[in-house]
C-alpha cells in the first residue's frame, strides 16, 4: 500500500474538524442570549396564569414573603418554572444526543417512540403490579425507555441500506402508535387509572413540587455528566464510523454509552412530566445553526435553549384559554408538527 492511499483519509478529517471551528466569542454571545431569553421565560412564567401579578410582587414572592395572594402565587410558580427548566433541558440533551449516535436529523424521544416506550412501562407497571414511589417510577421508564430505543433502531436497521432517517422516523411512528394503543388497552378497563393519567399523558409540568424535583434532579445530573462525558466522541462520529475508528474512536462504546445517558434523561423526564415530544428535535437543530456542531458546546447550548423553550411553551399555555390551562405537551406537538414537516421536506435530510 502506498504512502498516498494511507494518507487519503486525513484531508477529509481535517475538513471535517474545520467544520466544527466557529469563533469562542461567537458561541459565548449565543449562550448569553439564550440565557437571557431563559430569564425572561422565568419572568413570564411567574407573572402570567390565573392571576397576573407584578414585577414587584414577584420579587416579594421570591423573596419568601407569601402574605399576598399575588405573592402566594408567585411562590406557586415557582417549582412549576423549575420542573419546566430541568425537563426542558433534559430533553433538549437527549434529542441532540441521539442525532449525534444516530447521524440521523429525525431522532428525537417522541418520534422515534422512547417516550411512548417509557409510558407504557409505568402505566403497566402500575396497573399489574401496584407500583409506587418516585424512583421506582423512574427506574421503570427508564427501562421502557432503553428497550422501545433498541427495538426501534433494530427494525430501523433492517433491510438495505441500514438505518436511513426515513426508516427510523417509519419504525418510530408505527411503534409510537402501537405503544399509544397498548397504554389505552390498559387504561380504559380502569377508571381509577385512566383519571390519574388523564393529563399525564398529554405531557405538562402543572403541579410541581419540590419533592418532585429533588428526586429528579439527582437522575438528571448523572444522566447529563453521562452524555457530556461523550461530547468529544460524538464530533468524532459526525466524522463516520470509518473514520473515527481510524482517529482512535471506540465507535460501539461511544454510541451505546451516549444512548444510555440519553435514555436516563428522557426516561426519567418521562417519569416525572409524562410524554412531551418535539423538545428534542427542535432544539439541537436551532442550536447548531447557532453554536455550530462542536458538541463540547452544543450540548450545554441543546439543554439552555430546550429549557426555555419548554418554559416558554408552558407560559403560551397559559394565556391561550382565559380560564384554564392548556398542558405543555399540546402546545409542544403545535411548534414542533410543522418544523418537523420542514425538517423532512429539506434535501440534505439523509444524515447529519
Amino acid at each position: 500500500m502506498s504512502e498516498t492511499t494511507l494518507r487519503a483519509p486525513l484531508p477529509d478529517a481535517d475538513a471535517a474538524r474545520a467544520a466544527l471551528k466557529r469563533p469562542a466569542a461567537v458561541r459565548l454571545a449565543w449562550l448569553a442570549a439564550a440565557l437571557v431569553v431563559v430569564a425572561a421565560a422565568c419572568l413570564a412564567s411567574f407573572a402570567f396564569g390565573v392571576r397576573d401579578v407584578t414585577f414587584e410582587e414577584i420579587l416579594r414572592g421570591l423573596s419568601g414573603d407569601t402574605s399576598g395572594i399575588s405573592e402566594a402565587a408567585v411562590a406557586a410558580r415557582i417549582p412549576r418554572t423549575a420542573l419546566g427548566l430541568l425537563v426542558g433541558a433534559a430533553l433538549g440533551l437527549a434529542g441532540t444526543t441521539f442525532q449525534a449516535v444516530t447521524r440521523n436529523p429525525l431522532a428525537d424521544p417522541g418520534i422515534f417512540g422512547i417516550t411512548s416506550g417509557a409510558s407504557l412501562a409505568v402505566v403497566g407497571s402500575l396497573a399489574f403490579f401496584g407500583l409506587s414511589g418516585a424512583y421506582p417510577t423512574m427506574v421503570v421508564a427508564i427501562a421502557g425507555a432503553a428497550v422501545t430505543a433498541v427495538f426501534v433502531y433494530s427494525v430501523g436497521s433492517l433491510g438495505s441500506g441500514g438505518a436511513t432517517p426515513l426508516k427510523l422516523a417509519l419504525a418510530g411512528a408505527a411503534t409510537t402508535a402501537a405503544l399509544q394503543s397498548l397504554i389505552s388497552a390498559v387504561l380504559l378497563p380502569r377508571v381509577d387509572l385512566l383519571e390519574q393519567f388523564r393529563f399525564w399523558q398529554i405531557g405538562g409540568v402543572g403541579g410541581a413540587t419540590w419533592d418532585r424535583i429533588s428526586l429528579l434532579t439527582p437522575v438528571l445530573v448523572v444522566g447529563a455528566l453521562v452524555v457530556f462525558a461523550m461530547a468529544r466522541g460524538m464530533n468524532s462520529l459526525a466524522l463516520g464510523d470509518d473514520l473515527a475508528a481510524s482517529l482512535g474512536e471506540h465507535v460501539g462504546r461511544t454510541r451505546v454509552v451516549a444512548t444510555i445517558g440519553a435514555v436516563i434523561l428522557c426516561g426519567a423526564a418521562t417519569a416525572i412530566a409524562g410524554p412531551i415530544a418535539f423538545i428534542g428535535l427542535i432544539v439541537p437543530h436551532v442550536c447548531r445553526l447557532t453554536i455550530g456542531t462542536d458538541h463540547r458546546w452544543l450540548l450545554p447550548a441543546s439543554a439552555i435553549a430546550g429549557a426555555g423553550l419548554l418554559v416558554i411553551a408552558d407560559v403560551i399555555g397559559r394565556l391561550v384559554l382565559p380560564s384554564a390551562d392548556v398542558e405543555v405537551g399540546i402546545v409542544a406537538a403545535l411548534i414542533g408538527a410543522p418544523f418537523f414537516i420542514w425538517i423532512v421536506r429539506r434535501q440534505r435530510v439523509r444524515e447529519l
